[in-house]
This record gives structure tokens, sequence and C-alpha cells, in this order.
């Protein structure tokens, strides 16, 4: 009885447990600008690696970019972050071989550390530079699902240095989207995992128990 009692306990602590951060991340290729790209190859504008992190207690975006190399305002370009929130309206870049690049919301955000939602103003402390690493948070608030769970959402980034297809640099993931979706187990199943060692705890000392010799009386 107290192995099931102690069983129960951990599936509350369990479930009670804050959700646990979902992180996803790709790799990109030092130098593969796109072919049709006519603007300046500048490092900063050559994607190495990409990742969206979600915490649910939080509610709360991690967008972590790094590139090629240093970060440098005044320099040519800017980034786009397209997001499909769950309608995936917009879908561009077939032209590029990257049709499969949809968002529904854009983050833009400029070498000097400010950034947007649509016409919302991220504030400057949810935007970080440090050498060849950006790094951008973004509440859920700015990002209101059109039919996707936050951890459903996809991104995609894309260094431009202008307007047009032409000044497209790179895209990170290529010819997809990036979901917040990791391998990690969710709350209830950290539960049953957690109950799983609870009774295999349970069962190993009433084990013991039986196995211990008795005691001779005098």
């Amino acid at each position: 009885m107290r192995t099931l009692l102690s069983a129960a306990a951990l599936v509350s602590l369990a479930c009670a447990a804050p959700a646990l951060a979902q992180t996803q991340s790709v790799s990109d290729a030092t130098g593969d600008f796109l072919s049709g790209y006519t603007g300046p190859q500048l490092a900063d504008l050559d994607v190495t690696s990409f990742s969206v992190s979600y915490d649910a207690t939080a509610k709360l975006f991690t967008l972590g970019t790094t590139f090629a190399g240093a970060i440098t305002p005044g320099t040519a370009g800017f980034y786009v972050y397209g997001v499909n929130t769950g309608a995936g309206a917009i879908r561009p870049f077939a032209s590029l071989g990257q049709g499969n690049v949809i968002f529904d919301q854009a983050i833009v955000v400029q070498k000097n550390g400010t950034g947007s939602v649509g016409g919302t103003a991220l504030d400057p402390s949810w935007v970080a530079i440090a050498g060849n690493i950006l790094t951008v948070k973004v509440p859920l608030s700015l990002l209101p699902s059109t039919g996707f769970k936050p951890g459903q959402y996809g991104f995609n980034l894309w260094p431009r240095a202008g307007a047009g297809n032409a000044a497209i640099s790179d895209f990170a993931p290529e010819n997809a989207t990036l979901s917040a979706s990791a391998a990690v187990p969710e709350p209830a199943t950290w539960g049953m995992l957690m109950v799983g060692a609870g009774l295999a705890g349970g069962t190993l000392r009433y084990r013991r128990r039986r196995a211990r010799p008795a005691l001779a009386v005098g």
C-alpha cells in the first residue's frame, strides 16, 4: 500500500511540475549563399545554425542564430524570421527552390539590435547580439495562433541585403520550417516514468525483505 501511495504522490508532483521547455536546432553549411543572390557575401549574412525554443511556462519563444562571422552594424543586411502559426498563407519562394518555406507572420531584426513583429516593436532587451550570435526572444502574445499550438509553430530564417528575392542570401532550414517541438517527455510521460521508478524501487525493497534471513530466537 505504501508503494502505491508513493507512486500516486509522484504522479501528483509530476503533473504539478512546470511544463518543460522544448528546443529544436538545425545546422547550415558555411558559404552556401543562394545561387541567385546578388548582394554582398558578408559573413553575417551566412547562417551556420538556427534554433527555436519554446518555454510553455513563460509563454516565450527564443530564437538563436549563429553566423559565419560577427554581426556588424552599419553594413548591408537584416534578418527576417518567418513564422507559420497555422495559416501558412504566404509561400513566396518557390522560384528559389524554397517552396516549403511558408509563413503567416514575420519577425524583422536589424543588425543594430532593434526588431519588430508586424507593426509592434520588440523590447530592446529581447534582442541580444554577441559576436556572431543573435538571440531573439518573442512572447507568444505577439504571435497569436491561427491554428497551431505554440510548439507546432514553424520558423525559418532568411537574411537579406535588401528588397526582392535576389537580396536573400540564405535560408535556415533549407526548404522547410523548424518547430519548437522536441523529443522530450511531456509532464504526463515524466509522471509515468516516475511511477515506474517508484514501483521498481518498492518491488526491490520487498524482495530484499523476503530474502533477509530470519533472526534466531533464543
